[in-house]
């Protein structure tokens, strides 16, 4: 793939204190809960608040949104104003039956209900006031569940409707959890996952929705000391779909892997936002997605943000986004962040690259014989290939596999 684009940071700057320097700065709304909004640049500064009230109705001209069609959002953001709700009926939820796995559907006034997770934005924030219970799925102290935990969650309709689910990981507890979206719905869910202490999760969100559903889905994870969190978006269904992966650390020593993959066809709309929120010191984030679009108007974004804070010395993170025009009419845009407050860090960089076929990766393999069709097929292969065998669980990969198949006879390259 031809790259346009390509920023690496990854020693610290000469000159550089432990005070730090902002390497990128994005205009970002500002936060804080019951505080007064401040303005600046840096993506701390976001809105974030349980409080619908706190995020004004959208216009389109917000940074956060600019890029997101608001009238095909299905008025998951509420366009009416602060006292509608999203009325529709919820997804069905079922879980798959593992022993050490407890599954509840609880009130939102449990306290493990938005313990990790607050609303950063108006649909998200739409969700949790629309919201009245929550599904709990808790894997038990100690647990090493062998088989995969299947969370099927099925739309209920094209009315608007919102859904609440929290993951918890106890303490020096393995898991695998799927969350499978599939149907029809128009959709504004909160998902969070708490990771504790010398756990390891290994989550994979799939958007495999029916044609014309909308998916606005905020995904936030606290990894604490000791634990690894594995987090995989996979997108191919629906009309419009945007994620919103967050990534924060409870205490040091933590990790976060983020990836995802995304294959957008003629009118469809893909996007990714991320966040990963290095707030202690000596954690680890790597981040890669990957997307391969297709037909006219295919629409994807990635904004992938990372913040290290002043008092996260020792931090080690990479994030990167590639993307693979297949065909004329295709669109994506890709806008990575680096944002840095010490110069007492272990590496930190960013890359991203959008562009047709490698013509030298075509020379070489047609030069050896492989028709033209085949050579473009097993590069998309290649380039895909890689998130797929991230997931490590041999089931999933082998349906996106495919996917990705039915995909490149669709692009009849």
């Amino acid at each position: 793939m031809a790259e346009t684009m390509d920023v690496t940071e990854r020693n610290l700057i000469p000159g550089m204190g432990e005070e730090g320097e902002k390497l990128a700065v994005t205009q970002e709304a500002p936060k804080a809960a019951a505080q007064p909004r401040r303005t600046g640049g840096s993506r701390a500064d976001r809105v974030s608040s349980y409080e619908l009230a706190d995020f004004p109705v959208l216009t389109g001209r917000e940074e956060d949104w600019r890029f997101t069609p608001l009238k095909r959002l299905g008025g998951l953001h509420l366009p009416g104003g602060d006292d509608a709700r999203l009325t529709g009926a919820a997804p069905t939820v079922t879980v798959s039956e593992h022993e050490g796995v407890s599954v509840e559907t609880v009130s939102r006034e449990d306290a493990r209900v938005g313990s990790v997770l607050t609303p950063d934005d108006r649909v998200s924030a739409a969700a949790w006031a629309s919201t009245s219970e929550a599904v709990v799925v808790t894997v038990a102290a100690g647990a090493e569940v062998a088989e995969p935990i299947r969370i099927e969650v099925t739309g209920a309709g094209p009315q608007a409707a919102a859904a609440h689910l929290t993951v918890i990981v106890e303490e020096n507890a393995q898991a695998d959890v799927v969350i499978r979206h599939r149907g029809s719905a128009v959709l504004a869910q909160n998902v969070e996952f708490d990771v504790r202490r010398d756990a390891r999760l290994n989550a994979v969100s799939l958007q495999a929705w029916d044609e014309g559903a909308v998916h606005v889905s905020a995904q936030q994870a606290s990894v604490a000391t000791g634990a690894h969190l594995t987090h995989v978006t996979v997108s191919h269904g629906g009309s419009l779909v945007r994620l919103t992966p967050t990534a924060r650390f409870s205490a040091e020593r933590g990790e976060a892997r983020l990836y995802g993959l995304y294959f957008a066809d003629a009118g469809q709309h893909l996007e990714s936002r991320l966040f990963v929120d290095h707030n202690q010191p000596n954690c680890v984030s790597d981040v890669l997605y990957k997307g391969a679009l297709q037909g006219a108007d295919a629409r994807t974004v990635w904004v992938g943000d990372v913040l290290i804070r002043k008092e996260a010395e020792g931090t080690d993170t990479y994030e990167k986004n590639q993307n693979l025009l297949l065909t004329d009419g295709a669109r994506a845009d890709s806008v990575p962040n680096l944002e840095i407050e010490t110069g007492v860090i272990e590496g930190a960089g960013h890359a991203s690259a959008t562009g047709r076929f490698d013509e030298t990766q075509l020379f070489y393999l047609m030069a050896r014989g492989i028709p033209e069709s085949e050579a473009r097929r097993l590069i998309v292969r290649g380039f895909l290939n890689e998130i797929i065998q991230k997931i490590g669980i041999a089931d999933v990969e082998d349906e996106l596999t495919t996917v990705m198949e039915d995909e490149l006879r669709i692009a009849a390259l």
